[in-house]
């Protein structure tokens, strides 16, 4: 926070006794655009040596005009403001109600902003008696242009992940801050690296030049904790960007970058917890703003009883309630303040920022009922604008649970569209690890998708070989290339939308048994320091270049393959380790050979007759090469074919 000079307000204008001192600072979120701030006017009377109320935040900093839902709630925080009586007196801006907490710090104001409101800055008058304390100026902005027509993320993208801080480090300038705990360090695999936007922007053409569509970034925003704070979960300000990341000036610049590089941007976003050191956390608004129980309780982690009709209340309610970690406290959505304070700001970045789409963090974990009514109102501001929750459950009838529309006994329906598709990624682990057999090896991705009669959208799921959260994928595949590239053919053509890890494409190790920050390793080049640098051709061993190109080569023919993206799914049972799996729709068909064997394999295609109707040449994908006669194919050990069909 920047406070201005203070600046004493002409006396003889006060009544006798009395002298009015006006001070003026700005809310330091470096979150403005054009560095634009929200000014906050702060006028008391004193004449007493008792301190007077204050205020320190305003959230949402400022809002919107056009919004379709017409109410704000805005979160006013700082000192004794409880007894405060606000008042404003603009054009089509109404108090409709003010929200009391016990903690006489906060007041949450509840306004209905009219059809015909204009953007600009007004006042908010903060009465003591009837006579005026403080005056807080707010900003409704103009909306901008086609917002809530944007288009978000589907199956027509392949998506990148990466995390901030294991990326690469654009700005050294900012590895470590004076207001923050931690200090950068290199050398601890659980501390800060160094990534930053600016590094993330600096790559995007790589990014882009991989075949990537979109673009998922693990959370940007503040995590001031003393330790662990590297991969962003443990949010201290949900506004602001973590200052050793960058600033939201920079977030957006980023984005719209990325939009010039054709690349969608998904937020990673985190409604179920919350750090240890966030300031709410320090001073909270109620008891019943977070979960709190005797002594510290973790939760079960056990999702299943949420769809259990065996469940009892108790083991609910560790599930939903208990805290994530020591350092995460879980917030209440029930709270109906934060249930507003939690949705706003999920506008607020789309909005801001120009987003795509949401990831949301733990999905299953904060009140279900919350999150249903919150996919709602956000789908009322953006229609066409996706959202993927983290769904970790393996096994696909209660994954399913949780998708749009799953005809529940129980008549929940959480509204979530895309789920993380955790039942695929264990069958596809499984299966490059063992030999073939009833219900195993290349059987397993057989029956897993056998199972997707429990989806009614199965198309809707984000298919995934790693993540931040797992071993690297080569590391899965036992460093085996051959196996590598068995799961790339899987994620790339199969139904689904599919998500790479950073640094699976150049054959990055890691293994969660070492400890998550061994895992997520630097992306070698992205430090000026480096050795290597991985984002060049140069900077790869022969052995990655293969798999780059790999990677770049489906991703890149997917982009235009219509039926790889949305079409249909035919499969066969696998036999004497070979898969065959086709994608079609009435303009394209696709037959994809998998040979699981540590031995070469040659079929015959009169099996497929019904969906290759008598074709017998074609295109495979991967080498460029036609294929003069499909009648009868040789595949090599652990190789894939991928052949467009011609009609």
């Amino acid at each position: 926070m920047h406070f201005d000079n203070a600046k004493a307000a002409d006396p003889d204008a006060m009544p006798s006794g009395l002298i009015l001192h006006t001070y003026s600072f700005t809310l330091k979120h470096n979150h403005m655009i054009n560095r634009t701030s929200l000014f906050i006017i702060i006028c008391f009377i004193s004449s007493f040596s008792h301190a007077q109320p204050d205020i320190s935040r305003a959230e949402p900093p400022y809002w919107w005009i056009g919004m379709k839902n017409t109410s704000l709630q805005i979160l006013l925080y700082g000192r004794d403001l409880g007894g405060l009586k606000p008042e404003i007196r603009h054009p089509g801006i109404h108090i409709d109600s003010i929200g009391q907490v016990p903690n006489q710090n906060y007041l949450f104001l509840y306004l209905t902003i009219n059809d015909d409101t204009k953007a600009g800055k007004f006042d908010i008058d903060l009465l003591n008696q009837g006579r005026k304390i403080l005056k807080i100026q707010y900003e409704l902005k103009e909306r901008r242009k086609g917002s809530a027509a944007r288009k978000g993320f589907g199956q027509e993208d392949v998506i990148y992940l990466l995390m901030p801080d294991r990326f690469a480090n654009g700005d050294t300038t900012n590895d470590s801050h004076s207001l923050m705990l931690e200090k950068s360090d290199r050398s601890n695999p659980d501390g800060r690296h160094g990534g930053d936007l600016k590094g993330i922007e600096d790559h995007l053409g790589y990014i882009a030049g991989l075949g990537m569509t979109a673009l998922w970034i693990n959370p940007f925003v503040e995590n001031n904790t003393p330790a662990y704070s590297y991969h962003g979960y443990a949010i201290t300000d949900f506004y602001k960007t973590d200052p050793r990341i960058g600033t939201n000036e920079e977030y957006v610049r980023l984005v719209k970058k990325a939009h010039d590089y054709q690349l969608k941007i998904i937020m990673d976003m985190v409604f179920n917890h919350c750090g240890q050191t966030h300031w709410f956390i320090n001073d909270l608004p109620s008891p019943d703003w977070i979960h709190n129980f005797n002594n510290y309780t973790r939760s079960n982690f056990k999702a299943p009883v949420i769809m259990d009709p065996y469940a009892s209340k108790a083991d609910k309610s560790i599930m939903l309630d208990g805290w994530f970690d020591t350092h995460m406290p879980d917030l209440n959505q029930k709270n109906p303040h934060l249930a507003v304070y939690l949705t706003q700001n999920s506008i607020w970045w789309v909005e801001y920022a120009d987003l795509d789409g949401i990831r949301m963090d733990t999905y299953m974990y904060p009140d279900p009922g919350f999150m249903a009514k919150w996919r709602i109102a956000l789908k009322n501001e953006y229609p066409d604008l996706n959202v993927v929750g983290e769904i970790w459950i393996e096994d696909k009838t209660l994954h399913a649970y949780w998708m749009k529309d799953a005809p529940n006994n129980d008549g929940f329906n959480s509204e979530l569209e895309y789920l993380t598709d955790f039942p695929l990624f264990d069958a596809i682990r499984k299966s490059l690890n063992e030999s073939t057999g009833w219900n195993k090896g290349a059987e397993r991705i057989y029956y897993c998708l056998a199972k997707d009669i429990a989806y009614k959208y199965p198309g809707n799921n984000l298919t995934f070989l790693t993540n931040h959260d797992v071993s690297q994928f080569y590391t899965i595949a036992g460093e085996n290339f051959g196996k590598f590239r068995l799961g790339i053919t899987l994620l790339l053509t199969l139904r689904g939308i599919p998500q790479l890890y950073q640094g699976v494409e150049i054959l990055m190790a890691g293994d969660q048994e070492e400890g998550h920050g061994k895992m997520r390793k630097d992306f070698p080049g992205g430090w000026i320091n480096d050795t290597l640098n991985a984002f060049t051709p140069e900077g790869r061993t022969p052995l990655q270049q293969e798999a780059f190109s790999y990677v770049k080569t489906i991703a890149d023919w997917r982009k235009g393959c219509t039926a790889v993206q949305t079409g249909k799914t035919l499969q066969f049972i696998p036999e004497n380790d070979v898969y065959v799996y086709f994608r079609y729709n009435e303009k394209q068909t696709i037959m994809i050979v998998m040979n699981f064997s540590d031995n070469e394999r040659t079929i015959t295609t009169e099996r497929f007759s019904e969906i290759i109707k008598g074709c017998r040449t074609g295109k495979e994908i991967i080498s460029g090469k036609n294929i003069s006669d499909i009648t009868r194919l040789t595949i090599p050990a652990l190789t894939s074919l991928i052949i467009e069909l011609d009609k």
